[in-house]
């Protein structure tokens, strides 16, 4: 079977956050020639303002085996198995599907560590716990307050920058999709050969330390599969919009096209 190029990527977008905060990457791709597939999660595609105005949401309902699913579904419909370039909670989305065979090479940028991977780090408590909700109704989603958006995702930016983000993309979320995070539906399993997989981390990132994302990287050692790590000085956790923002792009793209003469066949053309 001859090698055909792969150009079909989906982005997989985190909590907390709208599906429009890949905006700029999917007109990056797509001036490199790529086919690009950008969903929201189920019950999120509206701008982030008309998000925060619902006043019956039936994001506070959706649960994070149905968000994968969700994925799922789409990746089937596409003509050949895509790129996946996930961030946060979606890098932890983007690692299942890569190792149950739904895509080609996927890309986890600040991934959620799948269940096993323990968090010790202070501020990923800070940021996550008043988000998980455990004393709080489920019946009502999540909306992170702007002082926890400044820890949490734009630390080290200016008052302006982290307001204006904050209104673009800020939305409200399911805090039990959050809980799921911390179960069995987040398993992966480490050792199952798979498509190349690259984990991006940010040096300051408050939500997903670095530390934990080269604790993720770790739990591959002994997995034969390609795996790479890269570390990018002075990026927070808003590292899709956050100013040059590009630089980790080109990196994603150029990593994409060193893979691509490693991908075995089978990860290629059929979809498990």
């Amino acid at each position: 079977m001859e090698k055909t190029s792969f150009k079909t990527v989906v982005f997989i977008t985190g909590a907390f956050v709208s599906h429009h905060g890949w905006d700029n990457w999917k007109v990056y791709f797509e001036r490199k020639g790529y086919r690009v597939v950008l969903p929201s999660w189920p019950g999120k595609d509206a701008s982030a303002s008309e998000l925060r105005n619902e006043t019956e949401s039936k994001i506070a309902s959706v649960r994070l085996k149905e968000v994968i699913e969700h994925y799922i579904n789409i990746v089937q419909e596409l003509p050949e198995k895509p790129i996946l370039v996930g961030h946060s909670l979606g890098g932890l989305i983007t690692q299942i599907l890569l190792e149950r065979g739904f895509a080609s090479a996927g890309i986890a940028i600040d991934s959620v560590a799948p269940q096993g991977v323990i968090p010790t780090q202070l501020s990923f408590y800070k940021s996550t716990w008043k988000a998980l909700g455990f004393l709080t109704s489920t019946r009502k989603p999540y909306l992170m307050s702007f002082e926890d958006w400044q820890y949490a995702f734009t630390n080290g930016m200016s008052l302006d920058e982290q307001r204006a983000a904050y209104d673009a993309f800020t939305i409200p979320e399911s805090k039990l999709a959050l809980r799921d995070g911390l179960t069995s539906i987040a398993k992966v399993d480490f050792n199952k050969t798979r498509g190349p997989l690259l984990l991006i981390a940010g040096e300051v990132d408050h939500t997903i330390p670095p530390s934990l994302n080269m604790a993720n990287y770790n739990r591959y050692k002994h997995n034969a599969s390609i795996t790479d790590f890269k570390l990018f000085e002075g990026r927070n956790h808003f590292i899709l919009g956050q100013a040059g923002w590009e630089e980790v792009a080109d990196y994603a793209l150029n990593w994409i096209e060193t893979v691509y003469e490693a991908v075995p066949e089978e990860f290629e053309n059929s979809h498990s």
